[in-house]
């Protein structure tokens, strides 16, 4: 498969991938529109837009709260929610269409199908998980969680390591895999005439699919670190 790279801006030591950010805007700016749009003149008895904004609200906190409980799932259901619209939106960006140049240059993707990208996303998860479990427990409280007992220090800071590569490579593995998919069917439509409807047809049961597991991911990561949470504001005996 042709590689293809995203234009980059370099200001002095940091260099930004300019695909990245305009995809991130992009989403930010669907769900702002979206969430704006559907929350104007809210009704005591929803229906419509606000229904469907409801839903996916409540559908967070029934995602959270096995793991949380119904008090702490609610308590963070902002935050969940947030990162659940954030997920939907970004997993399937790149399937709606492609837009490369023939000097090399990719300007349309799903922002979670660049693993720097996810391993950021899983790093803001998990240090919120952290810094709620120092302000609800207290700093010595919540040291001693890793240090006692003593021997098994290692193995709790190399869990940590692990929660993070896992919640990001596990992303980033199910949505670029998609997009490569994608990418060879595409390429395939092209070869002749008598490909053209089998690689079409292919195209949208993989799309199909592929949207089915963008979706699950975003369920998967809110899963996992409703359990990182729960274990950082409760400690290990609950």
């Amino acid at each position: 498969m042709e590689e293809h790279a995203s234009p980059t801006l370099t200001l002095g030591p940091v260099t930004f991938d300019l695909t990245l950010v305009l995809v991130s805007a992009i989403t930010v700016a669907i769900i702002f529109f979206l969430v704006f749009w559907a929350s104007r003149r809210m009704e005591m008895k929803p229906k419509g837009k606000q229904n469907v904004l409801e839903y996916v609200y409540e559908l967070t906190v029934n995602f959270t709260k096995g793991n949380l409980g119904d008090e702490e799932a609610k308590r963070y259901a902002l935050f969940f929610f947030t990162v659940f619209t954030f997920l939907l939106v970004a997993n399937n960006l790149g399937l709606m269409t492609k837009l490369e140049t023939p000097e090399g240059y990719n300007f349309w993707t799903s922002p979670t199908a660049n693993m720097a990208y996810d391993f950021g996303l899983a790093t803001i998860a998990i240090v919120f998980c952290h810094v709620e479990g120092i302000r609800r427990r207290g700093f010595k409280a919540y040291l001693m969680s890793f240090v006692t007992p003593a021997a098994m220090t290692p193995m709790n800071i190399l869990e940590e390591v692990t929660n993070l590569v896992s919640l990001a490579l596990r992303l980033y593995g199910n949505i670029y895999a998609g997009e490569v998919l994608v990418s060879l069917l595409l390429q395939l439509s092209q070869q002749s005439a008598f490909a053209y409807p089998i690689a079409l047809l292919l195209n949208i049961i993989w799309t199909a699919f592929s949207v089915f597991i963008s979706c699950l991911q975003g369920y998967v990561f809110i899963m996992l670190v409703s359990m990182y949470l729960n274990k950082k504001i409760n400690g290990e005996s609950e």
